[in-house]
């Protein structure tokens, strides 16, 4: 996206300003909030003149007979009825704190809760203290051209940017806030590509909502995609987020762009779900990777203990050590029925939901429900160092309860990690020249296709592997073996039956299309001829195991290469040594 970082670097120079007298890590909670402000401010600007006339004419009526009016005059969702603009606040240097406070209580409803969330009367009281509160105001008064012609998705990466640079200061997590915008257009892309011909009828009117939406991006990337395939079409976003200035950033964003900034609800998707009982026809989201949910504890275990497949937790508790498969559940739950046009989700995850815990833990149980329900449509695996805040390999899941035909039963796994590749020609990223973070890496808009026409075209590739539902459960079966005593004798219960030996005890796991006793005549009992299956203590099941369903044998290199190269590098190393004797 063009100029965002030049805005961005801009908008952090103004921060130059508070430095002596605010932490680098603090400077966040000055340039947000303005930074929305003037963002609105601009947005008014041409209707300004007109709603302050129409106040005048409206005042008397009631106050939201009032905010209908008068934001019908600003032709958005907003207005601001103060007498003062940012270019009318940067000309009083002696009362900027308390003119800019009546700035502020000018707004809507609707804007005036937003900017709330940042808590910024407290930064005004302290800007002035220092006697820096106009000179920042002032910088922003100045900085007007900065917003013109700039997209909301635009205005997002510039957020993002800003929120990158305040994390890293404050050695957070930028990544808790957002995602880079190629893997969302990727995830857009899988998430609609299929139901084109859907979202192509006219005035169709779709719903799509995140659970840890940020600053909105996902919700952004997401409507932009729908109105470049069909203009008349609309998308509904819904949205919930945790931190406070994401929130009051994404919830601004709705207001300007028109739709219901309501939509967005604030707090923890888990214990305060704001859009209780509302289902959607998508969700994307990226929720924090290997985050714990312990403050959430006590809800979720009394939820999942209650309520069973009646809650959004039926299906198991991961470990509270990480909460992405609850982010999974909760989605699910709010999916439509199929008879009702059914939802497809994709979410960004790490590895751990693919394999961590074992049959009868809580993952796997996760696992097994979604697979065994036929929700689980396909897996992409990306290339590493794509975010911000982590170098980690990461895995979109694509979840959905209404399959095509050709897909039900089945799994598609793609491998778009491009590893083993050169990256000057590797089909599914490029390197980037200069590194954020973590962040080196970039799937670029070739790349995008590619993996997309992969997912589309459902063929097995080197890229592409089909499985059946089943062919990622197991059995895990309990192998007991006798207890001697001393003398070396099986000892034996009331019934004649051996006694088990549970320091011999041992498990296998037997893939569910295979029969078990031919596995185990075949695997144990060469081996171990005294043991037994005690069948009361099998447990069902199921992880993804991609490494092994990609993996490639390279041979080893022979002794002679070997033996080749180790001649030539001591070579190399007595011509050098010759070169430092004789100077």
């Amino acid at each position: 996206m063009k100029n965002f970082k030049e805005k961005a670097n801009f908008l952090w120079s103004i921060a130059d300003l508070l430095r002596g007298h605010y932490k680098q890590a603090d400077y966040g909670k000055v340039i947000l909030p303005l930074t929305v402000l003037r963002r609105l401010d601009f947005v008014l600007e041409p209707t300004k003149k007109k709603v302050l006339e129409a106040y005048q004419q409206h005042k008397g009526k009631k106050p939201e007979v009032l905010e209908e009016v008068l934001n019908r005059v600003a032709k958005v969702k907003f207005h601001n009825r103060s007498k003062f603009d940012f270019y009318e606040l940067a000309k009083d240097h002696n009362n900027v704190a308390a003119n800019l406070r009546n700035y502020i209580k000018g707004f809507s409803i609707s804007a005036t809760e937003i900017i709330e969330y940042f808590s910024f009367d407290d930064q005004i009281k302290k800007l002035d203290e220092f006697d820096l509160l106009y000179m920042v105001v002032k910088k922003f008064a100045e900085a007007g051209e900065m917003f013109k012609d700039v997209s909301s998705l635009e205005m997002g990466y510039i957020f993002e940017e800003l929120i990158r640079k305040f994390a890293e200061l404050s050695n957070e997590t930028a990544g808790e806030h957002f995602t880079p915008r190629e893997v969302i257009r990727l995830m857009v892309n899988l998430l609609f590509v299929n139901d084109k011909d859907i979202l192509r009828k006219k005035g169709i009117v779709k719903t799509l909502y995140d659970p840890a939406c940020g600053t909105g991006g996902m919700l952004s990337v997401a409507e932009e995609y729908l109105q470049e395939l069909n203009p008349d079409a609309k998308l509904e976003v819904f949205g919930q987020e945790l931190n406070p200035e994401s929130y009051a950033i994404c919830k601004s964003d709705m207001l300007i762009k028109g739709q219901n900034p309501g939509n967005i609800k604030f707090g923890n998707s888990f214990t305060q779900d704001g859009l209780e009982d509302e289902t959607f026809d998508y969700m994307l989201s990226n929720p924090p990777f290997g985050v714990e949910w312990k403050k959430a504890e006590k809800q979720i275990k009394d939820e999942f203990a209650t309520k069973g497949f009646a809650g959004r937790f039926g299906a198991g508790l991961p470990p509270i050590s990480d909460g992405s498969l609850l982010f999974l559940q909760h989605m699910i739950s709010k999916m439509k029925k199929e008879n009702k046009g059914g939802s497809r989700i994709a979410i960004v995850f790490n590895g751990s939901p693919l394999f961590s815990g074992g049959a009868g833990s809580g993952p796997s149980d996760i696992r097994k429900w979604i697979i065994e329900n036929d929700m689980l449509e396909a897996i992409v695996a990306l290339p590493d160092q794509l975010f911000y805040n982590t170098g980690i390999s990461t895995y979109i899941w694509i979840v959905t309860d209404r399959k095509e035909r050709n897909r039900k039963g089945k799994v598609q796994l793609i491998n778009a990690t491009g590893s083993g590749q050169d990256d000057k020609a590797n089909p599914f990223y490029s390197k980037m020249l200069r590194s954020l973070g973590n962040k080196r890496k970039e799937i670029h808009e070739q790349a995008i296709q590619r993996i997309t026409e992969i997912y589309g075209e459902f063929k097995e590739t080197l890229y592409c592997k089909i499985f059946d539902n089943n062919d990622f459960g197991y059995l895990r079966i309990t192998v007991e073996r006798p207890k001697r005593n001393e003398k070396g004798e099986v000892e034996i219960d009331k019934k004649g039956n051996p006694l088990a030996d549970s320091d011999m005890r041992d498990f296998e796991n037997v893939p569910l299309k295979e029969n078990v006793e031919s596995y185990f005549k075949r695997e144990v009992l060469p081996h171990l001829p005294d043991a037994w299956i005690d069948h009361s203590k099998t447990k069902t099941g199921y992880e993804i195991n991609f490494t092994k369903y990609f993996y490639q044998y390279k041979p080893l290199r022979s002794l002679t290469e070997i033996r080749k190269d180790i001649l030539a590098l001591e070579e190399e190393t007595v011509n050098i040594v010759k070169e430092v004797i004789n100077g």
